[in-house]
């Protein structure tokens, strides 16, 4: 009988050896080739998460971005390419959870169809100059903020226009199911005067009605404005209502909230928000 269980002991220890060998060996390997550590760390978390494991798995990453935000996501007619910092973004975020910053399927969104794309699954993320506050946090998951920014008014140089105040009575222009509205309307009560409003789909739809003179100021987060800014024109110097954006996910989606939360952090902590925000003059 000693003889029997001597050489089965042996053999049934050496098994064990391979077996944590082999573990060792498979958490050591990165998720995806060349990553920072932090992002190697990030991308660890997703093993215990189907709903990452479900994109790493389908090989892309959907994403829902803006087509008419210079330096955030512009769609480039020239290139037929994604551009700025959210378009990076998306493609790091890739990278991170597949390996591959080419593996994003970009889908186009506006203020009023952002939310609904999240709710139907067309999209796993939407990052689009998405304002965070209490109210959207009920319906949907936001990361920590990656951008910081204030309400700013675009205007014409004739219209002498250099505060706030001086919009009394006037015309303002803002993006359809944006917080900009009420915002503007509970800083104009503060100041005592009147303004009137008109909504529009998109940015463009904005500058051309400001450019025709159908509004008076085109009203959105200032860096924004920045990319619709020319010669005719210039931004008032005075802000308010400081805006937050977060990477939005789907409420329901815990797991998938968690590991952008890591990415959030892990982005800030290794210097690659930093590097995007700089690389799209956005830190001026």
């Amino acid at each position: 009988m000693k003889k029997f269980f001597l050489p089965l002991i042996t053999a049934m220890f050496a098994l064990s050896m391979v077996a944590c060998t082999a573990e060792t060996e498979d958490k050591a390997t990165p998720s995806a080739p060349g990553a920072a550590p932090d992002a190697v760390a990030a991308a660890d978390a997703s093993d215990n998460s189907a709903q990452v494991q479900a994109i790493k798995a389908r090989g892309v990453l959907r994403v829902g971005v803006k087509v008419d935000v210079p330096l955030y996501s512009y769609l480039n007619p020239n290139t037929n390419e994604q551009e700025g910092l959210e378009a990076d973004l998306a493609r790091e975020l890739a990278r991170r959870i597949i390996g591959d910053e080419k593996a994003v399927e970009f889908q186009a969104v506006t203020a009023p169809t952002r939310g609904p794309l999240l709710d139907n699954g067309e999209v796993d993320v939407v990052i689009a100059t998405f304002t965070i506050n209490e109210e959207r946090k009920r319906s949907y998951n936001f990361t920590p903020p990656y951008f910081k920014d204030a309400i700013g008014f675009l205007v014409k140089k004739g219209l002498g226009a250099t505060r706030i105040s001086d919009l009394a009575g006037k015309n303002i222009g803002v993006a359809q199911s944006a917080t900009t509205k009420v915002a503007i309307a509970k800083k104009a009560e503060e100041l005592g005067i009147e303004v009137k409003f008109s909504e529009f789909a998109s940015y463009p739809e904005l500058k051309a009605a400001l450019m025709s003179g159908r509004i008076d100021a085109f009203s959105v987060d200032k860096s924004i404005l920045l990319g619709y800014l020319d010669d005719s024109t210039l931004i008032i110097n005075e802000t308010f209502a400081p805006q937050e954006y977060g990477i939005a996910s789907k409420l329901d989606n815990k797991d998938l909230a968690a590991f952008l939360d890591e990415f959030i952090k892990t982005s800030k902590a290794d210097g690659t928000l930093d590097g995007l925000i700089s690389r799209w003059g956005l830190d001026k």
